[in-house]
């Protein structure tokens, strides 16, 4: 086949981040090219490069069927037949159907005035070629997501590209759905055509791709063609090495106490009979790729999601948590995985944010007890070496490590025997991380039982006693540390929806 796309020697620098390190990709006429590779692999920054939206570093070269070309931008790309479908639904909620998906283009304004009627009739001629039903005049907010990719997509095709970029398409799919846009891509994929198919689901890569590129720590690892290779070389291909065995917990749970039991959880967008235990001392990882259910899971047994199933149990007494505050009075303690929005007041200081989850042991008869507060978090910012010149200092001005050693503080004031931590290490640097698996380990050796869901494999690898594995909303799996690796939770976390029975995990 003739090469419709070559990128060469493309690399990408953002400040303080090699994102991308001479990396070499080619697209055949008439294939859909897998690209794959862990989170943070650099796929998306490639193919935002590609698209137009990010420039190489000085050096890198694309060219379109054996003509260089220099990709100045959005529209020149499209100018060129280069689309793209992001992870990321892009859409305008107040307007229609057919206002998204011809926004911005020619032809359709009239006398400054928004041709509706021509938008419509457009719309429904392209939904009607791409065998989908979707109303032209329905608002975008009134669809589910998955409609709403399924819009996506359709503006993607209607650009008549000659190269299409999907980066995660069915993320928000359900199996039919899926299997619709197997068909478009196929419908799509002609000689003089190529896609670039971008998923972490090993089943969907198996099932649409020609051949599979793997990217991983933002360089190049190889190319094979799909029909020639199991899916788990390229699972091997996409995580490296092996974790050392030294990367493994210190701790072990003090005994077989359950603490913490969920049975038959279910929401009514995604998590389906969600079962798992949680014992004194341990820590349970949970891990699974973007979409799976994770922070559902923490965020219904918290309160802050409503079940529509499922049982919760506390220390072997069931309980409601139908409310956080709720979880909060049980003694259920949550650090959001957005720290700066859900856990912490910046504008206040640090000794306030430590016992804001306390405050009624602050509060006499209407009086704050200043000198108290002060006393508790001068005792808690020492006792995790949160560095602050004073705990009069204003929270915000603080590193993101110090930042969550405070939510960390604000829990402990609360005295929570139960705590979420939903990646606790998001966004701080090496040595702060370091510091925060010591607290973890120490709140372990206190007999404190602690849910921690990471999207880092090393991470719940070097920290998780046990590791409950999930994808579309169920858990395929749960390991024990000695027997788990990067390659066994990639095969679980990519396991595909027709491959999950029914409802059960």
């Amino acid at each position: 086949m003739a090469k419709l796309l070559e990128l060469k020697n493309i690399s990408k620098t953002f400040p303080g981040v090699k994102a991308l390190q001479n990396v070499d990709l080619d697209l055949e006429a008439g294939e859909v090219l897998g690209l794959c590779g862990e989170n943070g692999a650099g796929k998306s920054t490639l193919m935002k490069i590609l698209t137009g939206i990010y420039t190489a570093d000085p050096g890198g070269e694309i060219w379109l069927e054996g003509k260089r070309v220099e990709v100045s931008g959005v529209n020149h790309a499209r100018d060129l037949g280069l689309s793209i479908i992001h992870q990321e639904l892009n859409m305008v909620p107040d307007l229609t159907v057919a206002q998204n998906l011809f926004l911005g283009r020619p032809g359709s304004h009239s006398s400054g005035w928004v041709n509706d009627r021509k938008l419509n009739k457009d719309a429904s001629e392209l939904f009607e070629r791409l065998g989908m039903n979707v109303d032209p005049k329905a608002l975008i907010s009134t669809l589910s997501v998955a409609r709403q990719q399924m819009v996506e997509i359709a503006r993607a095709l209607s650009y008549n590209s000659r190269i299409l970029v999907m980066d995660e398409p069915t993320a928000a799919l359900t199996i039919a759905e899926t299997e619709a846009l197997y068909t478009m891509i196929r419908d799509f994929v002609k000689p003089e055509t190529g896609l670039i198919y971008i998923s972490h689901r090993m089943p969907e890569i198996e099932e649409i791709t020609d051949r599979v590129s793997v990217l991983r720590d933002g360089q190049f690892i190889g190319t094979v063609v799909t029909k020639d290779v199991a899916m788990r070389e390229i699972i091997s291909m996409m995580v490296g090495r092996e974790v050392s065995a030294e990367a493994r917990p210190r701790t072990k749970p003090l005994s077989d106490e359950v603490v913490l039991r969920v049975s038959n959880l279910s929401t009514k967008k995604l998590l389906r009979n969600i079962n798992f235990e949680l014992r004194r001392g341990e820590i349970l990882g949970f891990a699974g790729l973007m979409g799976a259910g994770r922070t559902e899971v923490a965020r219904c047994i918290f309160g802050a999601d409503p079940r529509v199933t499922g049982d919760i149990e506390m220390h072997g007494k069931k309980v409601s948590n139908k409310t956080a505050a709720d979880a909060v009075r049980n003694g259920m303690g949550y650090l959001s995985e957005d720290r700066k929005q859900f856990g912490l007041l910046l504008e206040q200081d640090v000794k306030a944010n430590c016992v804001m989850a306390a405050m009624k042991d602050f509060n006499i008869g209407g009086f704050i007890l200043d000198g108290k507060i002060r006393t508790v978090g001068q005792e808690y910012s020492d006792k995790l070496r949160v560095k602050t010149p004073s705990v009069n200092q204003l929270l915000g001005k603080l590193s993101g490590g110090n930042q969550q050693k405070v939510v960390i503080a604000k829990w402990l004031v609360r005295n929570c025997d139960i705590l979420i931590f939903d990646e606790p290490t998001r966004g701080i640097d090496v040595g702060a991380k370091e510091e925060i698996y010591g607290l973890l380990e120490q709140l372990c050796g206190q007999g404190k039982g602690i849910i921690m869901i990471s999207s880092e494999l090393p991470e719940v690898l070097r920290m998780s006693n046990r590791i409950a594995v999930m994808a579309h909303g169920h858990i395929t799996g749960v390991l024990e540390n000695e027997d788990a690796n990067q390659e066994k939770i990639m095969e679980l976390a990519t396991v595909g929806k027709a491959q999950l029975s029914g409802d059960a995990a």
